[in-house]
């Protein structure tokens, strides 16, 4: 095989739409464009969701539910991640250190997944009541800031 020789497989290139060239071609005078109206002049633009000056489907309809801001920089930690952490009091500089959270978070929650069986302190998280209830029941503090 020789860079001279290669080709496309057969059927593979399809020859371009010829407008304008008479009714034989099968788009004849309009071109394909059909008769007057915004898409059958030259320079035809429109922005997406422009509906000829009618009001729009997304400004018609009703705005509804709410997109926190914080819940990007909100952590989730399961009470059994909480035993990795070596640390008389869990807080979230602790869970930093222990590599549970990323830094770049400003507020975990902790929620119940997992078993506790030991003391631990927590303080300045948000707990679920799940949580709150394990760590308790394991002996552990809840501290609230």
């Amino acid at each position: 095989m020789e860079l001279n020789t290669i080709k496309p497989s057969e059927g593979a290139k399809k020859s371009a739409r010829r407008i304008g060239r008479g009714i034989g071609s099968g788009f004849g005078k309009t071109g394909g464009r059909g008769h007057k109206g915004q898409h059958s002049r030259s320079g035809r633009t429109h922005r997406i969701g422009f509906e000829g000056g009618q009001m729009p489907v997304q400004r018609r309809l009703p705005k509804r539910g709410f997109k926190s801001l914080t819940k990007a920089n909100t952590a989730r930690v399961r009470t059994s991640e909480l035993l990795a952490v070596d640390a008389k009091v869990i807080d979230l500089l602790a869970l930093k250190e222990a590599k549970v959270i990323p830094n770049r978070v400003s507020a975990a929650k902790v929620y119940l997944s997992g078993e506790l069986d030991k003391k631990i302190q927590v303080q300045g998280l948000m707990l679920s009541k799940g949580a709150k209830a394990a760590i308790e029941a394991a002996g552990g503090k809840v501290i609230d800031v």
